[in-house]
């Protein structure tokens, strides 16, 4: 998707549950979170809004800019961001207290989804949690589920066909089954088409 997209309509189509996050997973002013593929930095940011020392990767340099001026225009010095691959986080094992990810696990194949959410779990601290925010799967039947559908498919390529395996496998259900994973809670935004989910990490 363009940097154009992320920036006028997926972010803003987010910021409920992004601002939510913080007392949804109960956290507090001073824990360590790192958000995966963190796209535009908008979950970095309203971490740090609420005094959270948070860390945004992703490996697209352009998206990137966007959080390191957002964190610049707002004098933010408990966030920051890097460039780096999320099968292959670049720190050491048990180190963060939550390690979320927003809309990036459903356009991805199974074998790097894999891959991503594994790395998510080797770097939480064992007393730590998961954030995971995607499509909440099925689909509601309503105008938000039908927006949803028709933008994965125009999206096409190997986003869609991730789509659609993350569709036909339950979604986020599948992910906290297949990973050993305790889901804590739920929460359902825009028309229960976001689905967000606190899980601990069994180590």
């Amino acid at each position: 998707m363009a940097i154009f997209t992320y920036e006028n309509i997926v972010d803003p189509f987010l910021r409920s549950a992004r601002r939510a996050m913080f007392d949804f997973a109960d956290m507090k002013e001073g824990d360590l979170a790192l958000d995966v593929c963190c796209g535009t930095g908008a979950q970095v940011i309203e971490y740090g809004k609420r005094g959270v020392t948070a860390i945004g990767i992703d490996s697209d340099k352009n998206m990137l800019a966007f959080g390191i001026k957002n964190k610049q225009k707002l004098q933010m010095e408990n966030t920051s961001f890097l460039l780096a691959d999320a099968t292959a986080l670049p720190f050491e094992d048990n180190r963060f207290d939550y390690v979320s990810v927003s809309f990036a696990l459903h356009d991805k194949l199974p074998d790097l989804r894999r891959q991503v959410v594994s790395e998510m779990m080797r770097v939480v601290k064992p007393q730590g949690f998961l954030l995971l925010m995607d499509f909440n799967i099925p689909l509601p039947f309503n105008i938000w589920g039908g927006a949803a559908s028709t933008v994965e498919f125009l999206a096409g390529g190997t986003h869609y066909q991730g789509f659609k395996d993350f569709k036909k496998n339950n979604g986020l259900h599948k992910i906290i089954e297949d990973h050993g994973l305790t889901a804590i809670k739920a929460d359902y935004f825009t028309g229960r088409m976001v689905a967000v989910v606190k899980a601990h990490v069994n180590k």
